[in-house]
């Protein structure tokens, strides 16, 4: 399947293409590695692959970029500019909520603007708002800016980091840091819902993802003109310029070990890569489970994979539609009559409930190309429970979208089911079977305390020697800025190729 190439220096596996793995590809193969990236699906991008049909383009997983400075370093260190392969453009609002009782609420970089927008529903919550505003920088200036990129494998790092975590009520949930800054009910969920964004629950998950909303505002929301898909085609590019080879269609079925050390890998076909350094973005749970199942584990074993705790999963719908709806906006959350309640369900009775939240996207109110003219495209997602539900989503996938659609007909779209030129959907099942993600879980390990950082599964594997993680399921956890630090974690602990040259 690949062409031998009589190339000579040191040889990386990156197992996946997502966007973890494209960037330890460029990474690595800007420090003087050869890289062959090996991807199941038949394009690249794993998460943030993109469907094309009848017209529409649509891109499967992440949406927005939040941090484009951590893209843009990925040029920077091929002697690039982004710009010259990306058009991001910032989007303001950042997104609109909409509450089940249909009143709507604008997230915007405009201090002034949200003090109003605050004020406007609750105007005893102002003072509140501008105190989150304040620790929620102090926490992006440790949590993210001082620790996102360092490597978690020594515990003495997470002894340094406990005083900070202290200081910042890093114990508490979001949840209960938001409150002690609003009394209001719109607006904790307003500002506790982000930990959604990467799988997990404001209700457990660790305050310090209330840095999210100082990232937001710091950097902006960006969307990348043609979509997300650009951004996985502009990376697919470096990786081709650092010399760098994408195999597609390619499935990893065995990490191969010798003495301790990962030696390469055995494709599902039978062939096998040998390699000085493997590098997995694929799951954590399914890299342990699957891909290391003939190896000796000590620490992630089957038993402690059993006993972890998974993120939710998502049912997402993408849909075309043959007329224009002028009236949504570009993102869009459309909120349910319940918050704690469902996220109890999704979380911890891992029930489907017939009420949901959803996010709604719509990328042509920014970029019209990725539809015929005059048409929209969209998607919506809805957290639900992983597959530890028991959920039989070849029987509900259908009956739970046409709820989708009822629901949106109802709130913000209007006529919908009278203009849908296309629709294709994506479930839990999707993320097991065509994702390789251990019960279905769209962002591998749920970010609780106890999941994060040293506790997490480490960059550098505690299995077996010159074996790395990233992506999700690693430090320092999911979504676009998390997974690409997640590679920037490996110019630390990767060793230098230039000892593991062999003489020509």
């Amino acid at each position: 399947m690949l062409q031998r190439s009589p190339d000579l220096r040191p040889h990386a596996i990156i197992i996946g293409s997502g966007f973890g793995g494209l960037a330890a590809a460029v990474r690595l193969g800007a420090r003087g590695y050869r890289v062959t990236v090996l991807e199941k699906l038949d394009g690249p991008g794993g998460r943030a692959y993109v469907y094309r049909k009848d017209g529409y383009t649509f891109d499967a997983g992440p949406t927005i970029i939040t941090a484009p400075y951590i893209l843009e370093e990925l040029w920077t260190i091929c002697g690039r500019k982004m710009s010259d392969d990306l058009d991001l453009r910032a989007i303001d609002p950042f997104y609109k909520i909409r509450f089940d009782d249909g009143e709507s609420f604008a997230c915007t970089a405009d201090l002034d603007a949200m003090r109003a927008e605050v004020g406007r529903i609750s105007p005893g919550d102002v003072e509140g708002f501008d105190r989150f505003i304040r620790d929620s920088e102090a926490i992006y200036k440790v949590a993210f800016e001082e620790l996102a990129d360092q490597p978690f494998h020594r515990f003495t790092t997470m002894l340094r980091a406990i005083p900070n975590m202290l200081r910042l009520g890093g114990y508490l949930t979001v949840h209960q840091k938001v409150a002690t800054y609003f009394k209001n009910e719109k607006l904790r969920i307003a500002f506790s819902f982000h930990p959604l964004l990467i799988g997990g629950n404001p209700f457990t998950t660790t305050a310090y993802y209330c840095l999210i909303a100082h990232l937001e505002r710091l950097h902006r929301v960006h969307y990348a003109m043609g979509g997300t898909g650009a951004v996985v085609r502009g990376l697919v590019g470096l990786v081709d310029h650092v010399g760098g080879t994408m195999c597609y269609n390619a499935e990893v079925a065995q990490i191969t070990a010798e003495q301790g050390r990962a030696t390469g890998v055995r494709l599902a076909s039978g062939e096998h890569i040998a390699a000085d350094v493997v590098v997995s973005n694929a799951d954590v749970a399914w890299t342990y489970s699957k891909l290391l199942s003939e190896t000796p584990r000590k620490r992630w074993t089957d038993r402690k994979l059993g006993r972890a705790r998974y993120s939710m999963s998502l049912f997402v719908w993408y849909f075309g539609t043959t007329r224009r709806f002028e009236d949504v906006y570009h993102h869009t959350m459309v909120l349910g009559p319940r918050y704690r309640g469902l996220l109890k369900d999704i979380f911890t009775t891992k029930r489907l409930a017939k009420d949901f939240s959803l996010y709604l996207h719509r990328p042509t109110a920014s970029d019209p190309s990725l539809a015929p003219p005059g048409c929209d495209a969209f998607y919506v997602l809805a957290p639900v429970p992983h597959l530890g539900s028991g959920t039989d989503w070849r029987a509900q996938a259908e009956p739970y979208r046409a709820a989708i659609q009822k629901r949106l007909e109802e709130t913000v779209m209007p006529g919908l089911g009278d203009v849908i030129a296309t629709s294709h959907m994506l479930t839990p099942q999707d993320f097991q079977d065509r994702l390789s993600s251990v019960n279905g879980a769209a962002f591998s390990l749920e970010p609780q305390l106890f999941q994060s950082a040293w506790f997490r599964p480490h960059n550098k594997s505690e299995e077996l020697e010159g074996l790395y993680l990233v992506g999700a399921g690693t430090h320092p956890g999911a979504g676009v800025p998390g997974v690409i630090s997640s590679a920037r974690v490996l110019d630390e602990i990767v060793p230098d190729p230039v000892p593991l040259r062999q003489p020509a």
